[in-house]
């Protein structure tokens, strides 16, 4: 990022990083909740002026030199509290109102903080980042399906499971069935078609966020690989990017070569990745 922009980012991952582990890593549920109810009044403190704590401090700076409204900050507290309450999800559709609480937010404030939320491309540059934001949350599910049931949550669609023949219990016993093997490798197809359809914004963008969203999707889509590299086991062993492969994203997209995509066409993403 630009050095003028880093104080923003770090503004905003300040925020985002302590809203998360108030909402995953608090291990009493009504603790939680009271914890972000707090730091949603925060919030509220900071778009009123009267911004008290050390990152609403900053943060309030950002806020005012980015233009960013209230509702991005706001709606990712909507998804750590409802990580409190909700732990099974019906259908894929209940998964994606998740994350547009979850996941997309984040898009936003990154567009917002970048300059390209403008009247004239907000519309379309939000829609593309959500499919961005909502593909990278998807492959981050399906890495960590054996960790989030271990905190009593499952994100695989509850309909998916049954039509594929998957119950809880075999996340549990750790032992990925025929049925299981069908399931995700449909779940980590959707999530690259996802991705695949997000990728028009990177040409949308100046060219210092282009790479990072080059190598945010490159990230996502290695690690839809690495899954279907382990034949689709996620539950004997977490599927990971190693070192040496980060290492190579992160020259390929600094080497001045991104945007294959766009020239390759969404078809390929995935082998161009």
């Amino acid at each position: 990022m630009p050095k003028a922009l880093r104080p923003h980012f770090h503004a905003i991952y300040a925020y985002c990083r302590i809203s998360d582990d108030l909402g995953d890593e608090v291990p009493d549920r009504s603790a939680a909740l009271a914890l972000l109810d707090l730091w949603g009044r925060e919030l509220d403190a900071c778009y009123e002026g009267q911004a008290r704590h050390p990152v609403f401090v900053a943060l309030a700076e950002t806020i005012r030199a980015c233009g960013i409204p209230k509702e991005p900050f706001a709606d990712l507290l909507v998804a750590f509290r409802q990580d409190q309450t909700v732990t099974r999800y019906e259908t894929m559709d209940d998964v994606f109102a998740y994350c547009r609480n979850s996941a997309n937010p984040v898009g936003h404030l990154v567009l917002y903080a970048c300059g390209e939320a403008g009247d004239s491309v907000r519309e379309e540059n939000f829609r593309l980042s959500d499919l961005t934001c909502t593909a990278l949350q998807l492959a981050n599910f399906w890495q960590d399906i054996k960790v989030d049931f271990t905190k009593g949550r499952v994100y695989l669609p509850q309909a998916d499971m049954r039509r594929f023949e998957v119950g809880d219990e075999t996340i549990k016993q750790g032992i990925p069935t025929s049925g299981f093997h069908t399931l995700m490798r449909y779940e980590v197809d959707f999530a690259r078609s996802l991705f695949e359809q997000g990728l028009p914004l990177i040409g949308r963008v100046h060219r210092e966020l282009a790479l990072d969203l080059d190598l945010f999707s490159r990230g996502g889509l290695e690690i839809l690989r690495a899954i279907e590299r382990r034949d689709y086991d996620v539950l004997s062993g977490r599927p990971a990017i190693s070192k040496r492969t980060k290492l190579s994203l992160a020259l390929r997209a600094l080497g001045g070569k991104a945007l294959p995509f766009l020239r390759l066409g969404v078809g390929t993403a995935g082998k161009a990745a």
